[in-house]
């Protein structure tokens, strides 16, 4: 019941515009955001993300770890099916990011702990929930063992937390297939941290015709609208 409550939770923040807005001022004030995505821009920056980042990346790095995508995606949906709704985290709720955080080995991090900061105590939840998942007190402590990809990746998290909480520019740890390939480090560059993510859906088209032509045909990354770090 509480999976499922979590999940109607996510979606029904599609149909509440005023909280979405909320967040992002927030994140603004925090300084995550120069100025803020209009709505269709949100919408093509998520299908962006999603079609050339999230799981291009994902593909590679299970591919590589010989874990069948499809199946451990699966698994994923099942453990907690709120995570799978909300590419940008944007309308997810604080336990929501946290638990996509605690359950997938993240390629950075640090997009996920910028977001986190828009909801109230989320970086000491994080941090809680992390040291509770290592001691093994965790209530779901066995099905994202079974999960998680990388047995250590909860002790690397939490220093990254312990880090970055003391200091905002602490470097993350990247994902070592992304890390050893050039053209997932570009991708990394635009889509792994909040504010070049946001800078990148400021530069796609703000209209509905041009939305729709760019996700319609654009089917590779454009690598002219790629933010550096």
């Amino acid at each position: 019941m509480q999976k499922a409550g979590r999940l109607l939770a996510a979606l029904r923040a599609y149909a509440q515009p005023a909280e979405l807005d909320a967040r992002l001022f927030r994140l603004q004030a925090l300084g995550h955001i120069e100025s803020i995505p209009t709505r269709i821009q949100l919408i093509v920056g998520s299908v962006d993300m999603l079609r050339f980042w999230i799981s291009p990346a994902a593909a590679d790095y299970y591919e590589k770890m010989g874990i069948n995508y499809g199946f451990h995606q699966l698994l994923r949906i099942l453990d907690e099916p709120a995570s799978m709704v909300d590419p940008t985290g944007f309308l997810s709720t604080k336990d929501n990011i946290i638990g996509h955080l605690m359950q997938v080995v993240h390629a950075n991090p640090a997009y996920d702990l910028q977001l986190l900061e828009s909801h109230k105590g989320g970086l000491e939840s994080l941090e809680a929930h992390v040291r509770a998942m290592i001691a093994g007190t965790h209530p779901r402590t066995a099905s994202i063992r079974a999960i998680v990809e990388e047995a250590d990746y909860h002790e690397r998290l939490l220093g990254y937390v312990r880090d970055y909480r003391e200091h905002r520019d602490a470097d993350a740890p990247i994902r070592d297939n992304v890390a050893a390939d050039p053209q997932l480090r570009i991708l990394e560059q635009t889509f792994g941290t909040l504010p070049r993510a946001m800078t990148y859906f400021q530069r796609l088209p703000s209209e509905p015709v041009g939305a729709i032509r760019h996700i319609l045909l654009q089917r590779t990354f454009p690598a002219h609208l790629a933010v550096a770090a």
